[in-house]
């Protein structure tokens, strides 16, 4: 018969590939359960109140209408629902299609059943030894399933994506979707996995229930599992005590499986009774899959034939056999194993003479670590549940149980483990060239011996003698006869032949002759050597991979990871030993992937990458000690090197240098630097080692856990500096901002002096960590002005290995850098203060004290960088972008909706019209123009003035990251300057003759752009922040806002244009400004129409004035003038383009008037 798992067996391949797959979907689903996003918990009340009405369970199937209708009602939840399906809808599904694998193929039993296979039912695949082990792997996944994803992923969670996902994908629109049946199986079964929870009534044979798997199947599997030894491994556990660890894994199936037939485990006591003798009479805690631990008197309670069965193994008395028999175990094996790990000791010739008791050892070791462990684990009992506290206390009485040496017992037979494992290993690889070498020397001795007695040879006093030279001869004969690849008939022969050579010693009188007896006792050793190496067997090495199996302890070995680094603080050496232990905790990985690689299946990688990565997860955690005591070493370093040590001045009196000597602290920094290369030292012992698929480098990973470390200090720092109180009377901005740049510095500096003790690359590694976290905090902040957030696991600034930290806000902003920025605006709010251009300083509009200046850059810079004012920049075009765009909202919903106003704007049109004319009777029709539109102008102005603001602030910003730039490097400057004017100057070339080419546009120029900006080298007011469509009346709106706004401005000699009253206040530089930048996101007509308007206002004033013989020039021409000025000053703009608006005499008698 075929073999079952041959690849031309087409039975044998559906059940292995489903049961691979089985293995991939609870990898997939415990990697998903990381990522869920926590608005789908709704446990947060910002949350319930936002998204409350758009995220239903599946009470939203009772009607659907009910629930649409609602939002369709809002348009508001309408826009908040389109954009939580724009961020939501990959990860949904992601989820949706994990949840679906689940409705696996149980086709296969149908198949089997109606003989799709030929030769095949279910009866012949049974019987089948691999046919077995599949098909009650795949019922037992199944259960598995199920329960993974009842812990992970809550059932109200889960009904809240799946109708999600039902609302926002097509999946609803196609008949073949299995909506409704996933629906069906994975709806809330009332079970949480918050400790302290209820289990909830019929939980889990009810959830079970719902998968349609036949009742014969099933009570087949059970059977085969009841009765036989599937995986043959008693023949790895020899001893009757250790039966139940040799069925451990058999016996999680079987528990799993039995609730698919929930009548055994209530009322078959019989069945019951044989299942606990058989595999539960010494252990109640069991672990069913990848270390999800389970302990059989919480989950039996419920089960009367199950309880009673397992009252015998829960007897006080039974409890108290096991636990004291581990204990004595424990103190015996402890001393056993650090024997055996002595340097030198384990050498080839003991392993080849106690391979037996060096795997008993082994076998001894790993049962009562496992025992020890599932038995004693927190998360195994419920601390509630009085029952299970007792059995806990008592366990823990009785086997003297003391978590340290339960790990030193650990790492010394990880370690132990690990060396003979390598030392078989090598001599598996040599074995047939050692056979054969002492085959040749046992041969060679014997010929020589023969020509011995030849009598030709000359040694000493032996005599010719033809039947004993024929006889060794025929002996070497016999010697290069034996072969290695029949062992059994080559061992048995060995044996005779030593037997032989030890009678012709006896019986031939040799023992006279001290060479030949010589000659004798090496051919007998290398004959004993051939019997020994020809007894190392490949079995010796799956026993051991059997018997070393630690899958367990997946989950339950972080509970030793606070004794781990406690044992790494006090000797970082002790790495090298938990390399060991890391290695033996790998092996679990072979569980999941045997049959995924057995099936050559493409879910080989993902899955393999995601069990190594969560295990070199665990091991960086373990090891992040060494970086933390090393952080805590360069506190105290800096501390002492910035108040106890005074620096030594290049010139000094020879009396002071004692003085300068200060021998105390700098024997302790010395010591503390010292420490910190010792633990840098520790990690770096370790080799580099493929943990699972995963190659850990220890230089990387030393590397990683600084920049870690480095991180969450750094991160911690910028936020808990960075919160301001805006009901300070004097703002806490610049105090705040010097007291980080010391911490900064502090940072920085400790990094340099410790870069070359740990041998890495510190300004390297601290700009790239510093710019990240800051261009992540930025990106965080500019989330909430984007529809389509960018999620933690999209963000190329953050990372698996070195997360930057998420603190909870504490005002409107998201983090730090929204904090900075919103007190940056606070206080230069032009509400309150005044901008004077020429002096780059903001004045308190009542006291007429300095706010802040241009200084306040500079300070930023010392603090956050570069990268700090880049972000800060990015944020405030985000600002910019959102104000402008409410603005345009109002004005077009608001203002041009207005029938009144718009009356107002056409009438104002009909007079302006001809623009290049005079408005007749000017002063009295702008003023009945102001007069009507008067109360539109109060929210028009904020917004100019808000925009305007965060322009000026950019513009500040820009001159204080070129000027920075300039200085700190100028060859990047000089660069980016002439690239800048090359491009610009290709570009004008190209649209005065479209012949010439054009500079690329899809990289190039989208890259310079970046490093322009972050050098400062742009005009603010040269960017499109918005797209826009064609607006009515747009200049006209815009000329009769600024001729309402001149009468609140009077021109000042010293200062230029200021507010006349604080009361009404208006500031310049940001109205201009801000003017400047909203006009230029229109086409630029409405701009040449909006001066046009300018000039004909200025004409026709100052035509009224010459008429009724007014000298003065009026103050709301200067201002337009002022306006016109400003306009050309700031575009950078030739003068003609004012003057076309406005003749020249009138601009020569303005200069009198300066």
């Amino acid at each position: 018969m075929v073999d079952f798992l041959a690849e031309n067996n087409l039975c044998g391949q559906a059940v292995l590939r489903i049961v691979s797959r089985g293995n991939a979907i609870i990898a997939e689903l415990l990697r998903l359960s990381e990522f869920i996003p926590t608005v789908f918990r709704l446990r947060d009340k910002n949350d319930q109140q936002k998204y409350g009405d758009i995220i239903c369970d599946f009470s939203y199937f009772k009607g659907p209408e009910y629930y649409e209708g609602k939002l369709e009602a809002k348009p508001e939840l309408q826009d908040l629902d389109e954009e939580f399906r724009e961020n939501n809808i990959e990860i949904l599904t992601r989820f949706y299609l994990a949840f679906e694998s689940q409705l696996m193929c149980y086709q296969y039993l149908d198949d089997l059943h109606e003989g799709v296979y030929i030769q095949q039912t279910l009866e012949t695949v049974i019987i089948n030894e691999d046919g077995k082990q599949l098909l009650c792997e795949a019922l037992y996944l199944y259960g598995v399933m199920l329960t993974v994803i009842d812990q992970k992923i809550e059932g109200e969670v889960r009904e809240r994506m799946l109708v999600s996902y039902y609302r926002y994908s097509a999946a609803r629109s196609s008949a073949d979707s299995n909506l409704d049946d996933i629906c069906k199986l994975l709806r809330s079964t009332g079970y949480s996995s918050q400790p302290g929870a209820k289990r909830p009534p019929g939980y889990p044979e009810s959830y079970f229930q719902r998968v349609p798997v036949s009742q014969t199947f099933v009570s087949m599997v059970i059977g085969r599992l009841r009765s036989d030894d599937i995986y043959n491994q008693v023949s790895a556990y020899p001893l009757p005590e250790h039966r139940s660890t040799a069925l451990a894994n058999q016996a999680s199936m079987l528990y799993v499986c039995l609730y698919f037939t929930p009548s055994i485990l209530q009322t078959q006591q019989a069945k019951m009774r044989e299942i606990v003798d058989k595999y539960f009479p010494d252990n109640w805690v069991i672990s069913i899959y990848m270390g999800i631990t389970v302990n059989l008197v919480e989950a039996w309670e419920p089960y009367k034939a199950a309880k009673t069965a397992l009252n015998y193994t829960l007897d006080t008395a039974n409890i108290k056999e096991q636990a004291c028999r581990y204990a004595e175990g424990m103190e015996i094996l402890k001393p056993k194993v650090q024997q055996l790990l002595k340097e030198g000791f384990l050498r080839e010739e003991i392993i080849l003479d106690n391979i037996p008791k060096l795997l008993n050892c082994l076998r001894d070791c790993n049962v009562a670590i496992r025992w020890l462990m599932l038995h004693t684990a927190e998360s195994a009992y419920d601390v509630n549940n009085k029952r299970l506290r007792q059995i806990k206390d008592q366990v823990m009485t009785d086997s003297k149980y003391k978590p340290r040496m339960l790990f030193q017992l650990l790492l010394d037979t990880a370690q132990f483990e690990f060396t003979l494992k390598e030392m078989f290993k090598q001599m598996l690889l040599e074995k047939q060239i050692k056979w054969e070498s002492y085959k040749k020397e046992g041969s060679e001795r014997m010929t020589e011996l023969a020509e011995v007695f030849s009598g030709v040879k000359p040694l000493t006093r032996v005599e010719k003698n033809e039947n004993l030279q024929a006889w060794f001869r025929e002996i070497s004969k016999q010697i290069e006869s034996l072969n290695y690849e029949d062992s059994t008939a080559a061992g048995r022969k060995t044996v005779q032949l030593i037997q032989a050579l030890v009678e012709v010693q006896e019986f031939h009188q040799l023992e006279s002759n001290l060479q030949v007896c010589q000659f004798l006792a090496d051919t007998r050793k290398f004959l004993h050597q051939m019997i020994r190496t020809i007894n190392i067997k490949e079995e010796v090495l799956i026993t051991m991979q059997i018997v070393g199996d630690l899958s367990y302890a997946w989950q339950i070995i972080d509970s030793f990871t606070s004794i781990m680094q406690e044992s790494i603080r006090v000797n970082p050496s002790m790495v090298t030993k938990l390399r060991a232990t890391f290695l033996k905790l790998a092996s679990a990985l072979d569980l999941p992937l045997l049959r995924i690689n057995q099936a050559n299946s493409p879910d080989l990688l993902s899955v393999s990458q995601f069990y190594s990565g969560e295990l070199v997860a665990y091991v960086r955690k373990v090891l992040q000690i060494i970086p933390d005591s090393m952080f805590t070493s360069l506190a105290k370093i800096i501390k002492l090197q910035i108040h106890d040590i005074t620096e030594v001045p290049t010139r000094l009196d020879k009396d002071k240098l004692k003085d300068y000597s200060q021998l105390v602290p700098r024997y302790e920094v010395a010591k503390l630097t010292h420490a910190i290369s010792i633990f840098t030292e520790g990690i770096l012992m370790m080799k580099t080692t493929l943990v699972g698929i995963i190659k850990v480098d220890p230089k990387q990973l030393l590397e990683d856990g600084i920049r870690k470390e480095l991180v969450r200090r750094v991160a911690y720092a910028l936020h808990k500096g960075l919160i301001f109180n805006p009901k300070a009377k004097a703002s806490e901005l610049m105090p705040k901002l010097k007291e980080m740049a010391a911490t900064m510095d502090g940072f920085y500096r400790s990094f340099e002096y410790i870069q070359d003790y740990v041998s890495i690359y510190g300004l390297k590694i601290w700009q790239e960590e510093v710019s990240r976290i800051i261009n992540y905090n930025v990106e965080q902040e500019c989330n909430s002005f984007l529809r389509t957030k960018i999620q933690d696991w999209q963000s190329v600034y953050q990372s698996t290995h070195i997360p930057i930290p998420k603190f909870p806000s504490v005002d409107e902003s998201a983090t730090f850098i929204g904090r900075l920025c919103r007190e940056v605006l606070r206080i230069t709010d032009p509400k309150a203060t005044c901008f004077m251009d020429q002096l780059n300083t903001w004045y308190d509009l009542k006291s007429h004290q300095e706010v802040t200046s241009n200084r306040l850059f500079s300070e930023i810079q010392d603090t956050l960088g570069t990268f700090g004012l880049n972000g800060l920049d990015r944020l405030l075009c985000f600002m910019i972008v959102k104000e402008l765009q409410n603005f345009l909202t109002v004005l077009q919903r608001s203002i041009l909706r207005d029938k009144a106003v718009v009356e107002v704007f056409k009438g104002m049109m009909t007079a302006a019209n001809p623009v290049q004319g005079i408005v007749a009777n000017a002063s009295k029709v702008y003023a009945n123009a102001t007069a009507k539109t008067q109360k539109i102008w109060g929210g028009y102005l904020e917004a100019i003035m808000k925009v305007g603001q965060m322009q000026i602030l950019r513009q500040q910003i820009a001159h204080e990251l070129n000027y920075s730039c300039k200085f700190d490097s100028k060859h990047l400057a000089a660069a980016l300057d002439n690239i800048n004017k090359s491009l610009l100057a290709d570009i004008e070339a190209h649209y005065q003759d479209p012949s010439l080419p054009y500079p690329k546009e899809d990289t190039l120029l989208y890259e310079i752009t970046a490093y322009l900006e972050a050098a400062g080298v742009h005009n603010p007011l040269n960017k499109i922040y918005i797209t826009t469509k064609r607006l009515p009346y747009f200049p006209i709106v815009n000329f009769l806002f600024v001729i309402a706004q001149l009468p609140k401005l009077q021109y000042t000699k010293n200062i230029g244009m200021t507010c006349r009253k604080p009361a009404d206040p208006v500031d310049w530089p940001p109205l201009v400004l801000g003017l400047l930048t909203l006009l230029k996101q229109f086409h630029s007509r409405y701009t040449e129409q909006f001066l046009a308007l300018i000039g004909q206002f200025i004409r026709s004033i100052m035509e009224q004035c010459t008429s009724q013989k007014i000298p003065d020039m009026p103050s709301d021409v200067v201002g337009a003038l002022m306006l016109l000025e400003d306009y050309v000053k700031y575009t950078k703009l030739p003068r003609k383009v004012a003057e076309a608006h406005v003749p020249s005499f009138i601009f020569d008698e303005f200069r009198t008037v300066l």
